[in-house]
């Protein structure tokens, strides 16, 4: 499972990566905040499983990025801060969040408390947009599937990530590397030219479903839906 740590205290973050690294998590930790719309779309490009929250950002609240991802999508949220205070905690909680855990804590249970969260949720976080339209066109993430007026076609894994983080950002072209270290990240190899493949047989699928143009193609930008 996936889980994005938003902390910015370097040696922190670097502690939490191994040690979620080590739990067979994947991670995804950046060090940069600019701004509480920016991480937010990083958080639901990335759409993990789980994210870790720190409330004490610079220049930035963790309760307003909890705000407003609850806006958009109801992944388990964790604060964990070094901020005690019972009214921290509490508007932690009303405001969002799934839990709320305090600094200095202990590995094993801050483990424990994160799987209880995500068996809490139930798969919320990875149920929700299982199912994506444009144009008629529908991906089914669970069940690996292009539709299109009544007719189907099965995806391979590879080809159903492609697809999944091009519906995500539908409407902006998507950088080929982008797409390479989106595969990459799940230790698939993937090169330049593999992904080229991927793309024509993705077009031939549509193609089979009555669907043409749909992936469309600008140099030096990427494709895009």
């Amino acid at each position: 499972m996936h889980i994005f740590i938003i902390e910015d205290e370097e040696l922190i973050r670097g502690e939490l990566k191994i040690l979620l690294e080590n739990a067979l998590y994947r991670v995804t930790a950046p060090d940069t905040f600019t701004s509480v719309t920016h991480i937010t779309r990083q958080i639901l490009d990335e759409a993990p499983d789980l994210v870790l929250l720190d409330i004490n950002l610079p220049g930035l609240s963790g309760f307003d990025i909890c705000t407003q991802l609850r806006r958009h999508r109801d992944v388990p949220i964790i604060f964990l801060t070094g901020r005690a205070g019972p009214m921290d905690e509490l508007s932690g909680l009303l405001g969002g969040g799934d839990d709320y855990i305090t600094k200095p804590y202990q590995a094993p249970v801050l483990l424990a408390r994160i799987a209880t969260v995500l068996k809490r949720a139930g798969g919320r976080a990875s149920g929700e947009g299982t199912l994506y339209t444009k144009d008629g066109v529908s991906l089914d993430i669970a069940g690996c599937r292009l539709s299109f007026g009544g007719r189907n076609v099965d995806l391979t894994r590879n080809e159903m990530k492609i697809l999944h983080l091009l519906f995500r950002r539908t409407g902006t072209f998507v950088p080929r590397m982008d797409l390479i270290e989106h595969l990459w990240e799940n230790h698939i190899f993937i090169d330049d030219n593999t992904l080229s493949v991927h793309i024509a047989k993705l077009r031939e699928k549509l193609r089979s479903i009555g669907v043409e143009n749909f992936i469309e193609t600008r140099r030096g930008m990427g494709y895009r839906v």
